[in-house]
């Protein structure tokens, strides 16, 4: 076949085709048209792949036929609406479908961290097996406050938004195990208790509160949500209900990668007030209720926002096209 006899032949047509696919707004008659000259088209990429299929004029009337394609079988939705989505109703709706979990996790991070507290606070014999006199003092009075101020605000609230994503990111993904969950949790709960101790037992608790509250309100929030989402997946696992386990699980997945997104963003919120709010020197009282505004935010976020979507069929997961086929089917 000649390349260049084809071309002039049927360029006219390409260029309408071209040209009514980049325009504005289609009457009944131009969209009558714009499909004929596609079904055409089409024919005559067939023909030019069959002889050049590498070549210029094949690559541009690929690119002319897919945008043709867009006009009559509707162009996806753009950025601005998926980012708008996202947040208005994808991340509350998945945010809200953990709140029971979420909470569940909190009263048992609580209790762990108090018994902990209690018993180093309340033995001596427990404070001297952790450390001598000397190092505790310079823990209480040094330490734990210069952590807080020895580095640049900038810089320390990266280091720890970093750290903390990191460990939720760990939370959801590795939550399907069963184990790690749980593991988190406890670990987390025995170093925020053992630090409560020692203060309890210095008669410096107030202290202890002031530093760790401001911020700790929203960053523990975001690990008690990173926990939840883990244990949603695993139990998705373990009692699939009338899903297939492996059905049940993908979507859980998709669901709660929504929900490590979001948390990457509210650990940032709560890394700018470790860094510029708990070592400033502001009264105790305005450093608690900023953390405390920021996590009623949170909750009037997810319930408000996020029941609402919930009950509107919003659950966090992706959208049928992008999720793909659910079922085997041929």
């Amino acid at each position: 076949m000649d390349i260049d006899a084809f071309s002039a032949v049927n360029g006219d047509k390409w260029a309408r085709l071209h040209e009514l696919a980049h325009k504005g707004r289609l009457d009944g008659a131009e969209t009558d048209e714009l499909l004929r000259l596609y079904q055409a088209a089409s024919s005559h990429l067939s023909l030019l792949r069959s002889v050049a299929p590498e070549g210029y004029l094949s690559a541009t009337l690929s690119a002319t036929l897919a945008q043709a394609r867009t006009r009559f079988t509707g162009a996806r939705s753009n950025f601005m609406e998926d980012v708008a989505r996202f947040f208005a109703a994808s991340l509350p709706a998945a945010f809200y479908r953990l709140r029971w979990m979420t909470l569940w996790c909190g009263l048992a991070f609580c209790l762990v961290a108090t018994a902990y507290a209690l018993w180093i606070g309340t033995s001596p014999d427990a404070l001297r097996a952790l450390a001598s006199d000397a190092t505790i003092r310079r823990y209480v009075e040094e330490d734990f406050i210069d952590y807080y101020s020895e580095n640049p605000a900038a810089s320390f609230a990266g280091a720890v938004w970093t750290n903390n994503a990191w460990i939720a990111a760990q939370a959801v993904a590795l939550g399907i195990t069963g184990f790690w969950v749980p593991m988190v949790l406890l670990m987390n709960a025995q170093g925020v208790g053992i630090a409560a101790g020692i203060f309890t037992a210095t008669d410096k608790l107030d202290v202890f509160f002031s530093y760790i509250l401001p911020h700790g309100l929203m960053e523990l929030t975001a690990v008690f949500i990173a926990s939840a989402a883990g244990l949603r997946i695993f139990w998705a696992m373990v009692s699939p209900g009338p899903r297939r386990r492996s059905r049940a699980v993908a979507d859980e997945g998709r669901s709660l990668i929504t929900v490590a997104l979001g948390l990457v963003l509210v650990l940032f919120v709560s890394g700018l007030v470790e860094a510029f709010v708990t070592p400033s020197p502001l009264p105790v009282w305005a450093k608690l209720a900023i953390g405390a505004a920021v996590l009623a935010a949170y909750w009037v976020y997810t319930l408000a926002l996020g029941g609402k979507a919930y009950r509107s069929g919003e659950r966090g997961d992706l959208d049928a096209n992008d999720a793909g086929y659910g079922e085997i089917a041929a």
